[in-house]
Parts: structure tokens; C-alpha cells; sequence
């Protein structure tokens, strides 16, 4: 049976946002591989680091995510890739008059991907880039002739304010767009962060305030072409496509899972018996292509939603993993570490913020010091300075259950034809979130520590002599404190070996 969403993009101009970024790159990548008869795919870029858009094209076939098409395909398909300059955060998004005309003569379906994700970006940006920057997509969208669907991307957690379940509808705004506009505006910068507590009200973060904002511009749109909102929850690698567990995103547990493998971050402040919603990105990108696909053959009357998410489904409990992620930081172990790979959970911030001290401070301060006296840049402790500044901003969503519904992203899937189902499957009851972890750890390895397989026989030698070393070390700070208390209180060490196996209790519980 031949694939209806494939035939849909066959000759099919597309255009991007935010295609260098996680999500995009993946859905270029999903594009070229099973939709190969695509038309031209115009990507919104701007220069970066000295490189400028053309330039940054031609990188695209060096990511590792395309190893699989190009063993396919080679690589004439990415010629049909072409770079648009401009900028999302700028009027007109930056673009020239000739590429305004150029995309609304030429693309049939667009895709929104762009945004600023920073949880601790002030109001200002998030305004301009996440609410002003859909609001010009989807005045260039109501420009194009051919166009059959807008898909926009936006966030499970934009009403994370509400705490309760979440259906795949649009909720009411959150505040008057223009009002919100014209107080960014007219404020500057320190009278605009003072009012910014007020002006989110209950949302945790300007990104979910601006993005619920942005989903109501999108709305707008609707009334003029066929448009599509979907909402992901924290996107993570790849489940099957194009390999299982492809990544280079350092959000989420992968970041967390990239220190630990280091040996660096050795503790993660998690509510283990707490549901916790995470979606595989090859996942999301087959939604949105499935999606636009949906939405412009079936014309709905409304604007429909859908999430992308796992909580109400196939719910994921870090104690389902618990027990497995020891061994496979010692199974898949990098030759980078710098310290033996270990991770613990542990269930508050307080606890968190009380065993950094001792497994990642006073650890870092070591090495750093070792490291500037070897003439070399110290990094730890800015590492861990930084990670804890990130758990505070991440705290509404550490300790907070949210459960999403997905029907409709799941009668989507069954109205898909055998092949569709296949290639495009938006089902994520059958995953088995052990298995995938385990993917995703060696998908941390290898992508995000660019370590390939025929490393991992030294690795593993290199994690035997570490362990070694961190066992001698743990006797040696425990026998350093047993020591010093035998001081103090005048006894001998004997006398005070009840301390050890105390000491050695408490220094487990952190």
C-alpha cells in the first residue's frame, strides 16, 4: 500500500523555521529520507559565529543524524535544501522583498519551529521571538497562494498553569496580546522585569506565558488558511528514527545523563514515583509532517491540537529505571570521563542542593585548582554553579505531575493506512521507556560525546581503574573525618571505629 502522507509531499515546496535546531534538523532529516520526491525546502538562517547562511547549509550533511540518508540517498538530496536569510526576532522576519515573494509563491506547507527556549529569558525576548515572531510567520503564511497548512510547534507545557489534565484544545489567552506588546514597548528593561511576576501571574516562566500567546496568533491565521497546533512535552532522542537514540540536545535527562557519564554530575533531584512526560523526537516530527497532512486533506472546521505526549498513555516513573542506570553508565562508560560515572536520585532540592556539596563542590574545587596549577581552564566548578542555577528555574516542573491527554494524537495514528503506520506512527503506547533510557544513554555516548563503539573497549578499562580510584578515595575522606573526630574528642581511632560504618550511612543518603 503506498504511502498517502508521502504522496502529499511529493513536489511539495516546504518551508522551516528552526531547522538547525533539534527538532528541525530531525524533521529535514525525516523530509529527505521517506519523502525523497519532496520539492524544494526553503529554511529560514541567519549567520552564526562568522558563518554565513550558505555556509551553514553546507554543514547539514556533516550531522551524524544524516549518516542513514545519505547511505540512501547520497547527497544530492540536499541540494534541494536552500538557505533563506533572515532572522525571526526582526520585522518582516528579516526577509528581502524578493524572498518575501519568493516563499509566498512557492510554499505549500510551513512549518514553525523557531523559538527561544530559555526558561530565564527576560519577557522582552520571549515577546519579540517566541509571540511577535509567530505573529510574522503567520502574516507571511497569509501571503502565500499555494499554501495548504501551517504547522506550528508549540509546548504541552503552555498551560502548565492550570494543574490539572490538559485536553488537546485551545484554552483561553492569558492576557491581551496588544496590551502585552505595548507594555514591552514602552518599559525599559528594569521596570519591565519588576512588572514581569504580575503580568505572568500563575505561568512558571515567560516561555509558557508568550508561547500560549503565540498559539492564539496562530488561531487568527486559521481563519484565513489551514493551520495546525501541536504541543510536545520535553522532546527527547530518537525512539527508532533514524537510529534509536539520536541526540544532540542537552536539555532534559540527556544533559544530566552526558554529566553522569563524565563522572561529573553525580546526583538528579527527581520525584521517582512521579509521572514524568517525555516524547521521542522522531515522534514529534512525524506528527507535524502527519499533521499538515491531515489538516490540509480533511479542511477542519476548527483549529485542531494535538498533543505529543506520553503521560496519559504510557506514563513514565524514574523508579521504573532506577535499578538500570548504574549499569549501564558502567556498560557504555566514556574514555572522556574524568572521574568513575554515577548517578543517584534523589527526591528533593534540599537533599540535592545538601549532597552537591560533598559529591559535586568540593570535588570540582579539587580538580579545578589541579587543573589551573597544570596550566589548563577550569570548568567544574562553573559547571555545577551553572546546573544549579538551572534546577532553580526548572523547580515548577521537577516535583509537578501534569497529565496531557493525546486522543486525538492517537486517532490520528489509527486512521493512518498500514504503511503511514509504519512510516509515519505517532503511537507511543508500545514504548518500553527501560529499553529506551538505554538507548538514550548510548545515544549520549555517541552523539553528544562524539565517542564511537570501538572506543568503548578502552573506556572500559579506563572505568575499572576509576572505580578502584573512587573507592580509595571515599576510604580516604571517610578515614580523614573518622580521624579528626578521634582528635577532637581525645579517644583513639579504636575507640571511634562506631564512627565509620555511621559516616559511611550518612555519606549514602546524600
Amino acid at each position: 500500500m503506498a504511502s498517502a502522507v508521502a504522496e502529499f509531499y511529493r513536489g511539495a515546496d516546504l518551508f522551516i523555521t528552526g531547522a538547525t535546531g533539534f527538532v528541525g534538523v530531525a524533521l529535514l532529516e525525516k523530509v529527505l529520507r521517506c519523502c525523497p520526491d519532496v520539492g524544494n525546502i526553503y529554511c529560514l538562517m541567519r549567520p552564526k559565529r562568522g558563518k554565513d547562511i550558505s555556509s551553514r547549509a553546507e554543514e547539514f550533511p556533516k550531522n551524524l543524524i544524516f549518516e542513514k540518508l545519505i547511505e540512501k540517498h547520497g547527497k544530492d538530496l540536499f541540494k534541494k535544501i536552500i538557505p533563506i536569510a533572515g532572522e525571526i526576532g526582526e520585522e518582516n522576519l528579516g526577509l528581502s522583498p524578493e524572498d518575501r515573494k519568493l516563499l509566498q509563491d512557492k510554499v505549500q506547507v510551513a512549518f514553525h519551529c523557531a523559538a527561544t527556549l530559555d526558561f530565564e529569558a527576560n519577557l522582552r525576548t520571549t515577546v519579540d521571538v517566541n509571540l511577535l515572531g509567530t505573529r510574522r510567520i503567520v502574516e507571511l503564511c497569509s501571503g502565500m497562494s499555494k499554501l495548504k497548512a501551517l504547522v506550528h510547534v508549540s509546548s504541552a507545557y503552555v498551560n502548565s498553569n492550570l494543574h490539572v489534565q490538559i485536553d488537546e484544545k485551545l484554552y483561553p489567552v492569558p492576557d491581551d496580546a496588544e496590551k502585552i506588546i505595548g507594555m514591552v514597548a514602552a518599559l525599559n528593561d528594569s521596570a519591565l522585569e519588576e512588572l514581569t511576576p504580575k503580568v505572568l501571574g500563575n505561568h512558571p516562566n515567560t516561555y509558557t506565558f508568550t508561547k500560549a500567546l503565540a498559539e492564539h496568533e496562530v488561531a487568527k491565521g486559521f481563519q484565513k488558511f489551514p493551520a495546525v497546533v501541536v504541543r510536545p512535552s520535553m522532546i527527547t532522542c530518537a525512539w527508532k528514527e533514524p537510529v534509536p537514540g539520536w541526540i544532540n540536545s542537552k536539555n532534559g535527562p540527556s544533559g544530566f545523563f552526558m554529566g553522569a557519564a563524565k563522572g561529573v554530575v553525580r546526583r538528579l533531584p527527581v520525584g521517582k514515583h512521579l509521572v514524568y512526560d517525555y516524547i521521542p523526537v522522531d515522534i514529534v516530527v512525524n506528527e507535524m509532517l502527519v499533521a499538515a497532512w491531515h489538516t490540509a486533506t480533511n479542511k477542519p472546521k476548527e483549529m485542531p491540537v494535538y498533543h505529543l505526549t506520553s503521560s496519559t498513555c504510557n506514563p513514565f516513573r524514574w523508579a521504573s529505571i532506577e535499578n538500570r542506570i548504574q549499569n549501564q553508565l558502567n556498560s557504555m562508560p566514556l574514555k572522556a570521563a574524568v572521574w568513575y560515572p554515577s548517578l543517584k536520585l534523589v527526591p528533593s532540592l534540599a537533599l540535592f542542593r545538601l549532597s552537591a556539596l560533598f559529591v559535586h563542590f568540593m570535588p570540582a574545587y579539587f580538580f579545578d585548582t589541579l587543573t589551573m596549577f597544570a596550566g589548563g581552564r577550569p570548568i567544574l566548578v562553573r559547571l555545577h554553579t551553572n546546573v544549579s542555577k538551572s534546577l532553580v528555574r526548572l523547580a515548577p516542573f521537577i516535583f509537578q505531575e501534569w497529565f496531557f491527554d493525546n486522543k486525538k494524537t492517537l486517532a490520528l495514528h489509527e486512521s493512518l493506512n498500514s504503511t503511514d503506520k509504519e512510516m509515519f506512527g505517532l503511537d507511543v503506547r508500545p514504548i518500553q521507556w527501560g529499553d529506551y533510557f538505554e538507548d538514550m544513554q548510548a545515544g549520549v555516548r555517541r552523539y553528544l560525546n562524539n565517542e564511537e563503539l570501538k572506543t568503548l573497549p578502552a573506556a572500559r578499562k579506563k572505568n575499572k581503574i576509576l572505580y578502584v580510584l573512587n573507592i580509595l578515595v571515599q576510604i580516604a575522606f571517610l578515614s580523614t573525618i573518622w580521624f579528626g573526630f578521634s582528635r577532637f574528642v581525645g579517644m583513639s581511632m579504636a575507640s571511634t571505629i562506631w564512627l565509620y560504618p555511621i559516616l559511611y550511612f550518612l555519606f549514602n543518603l546524600l
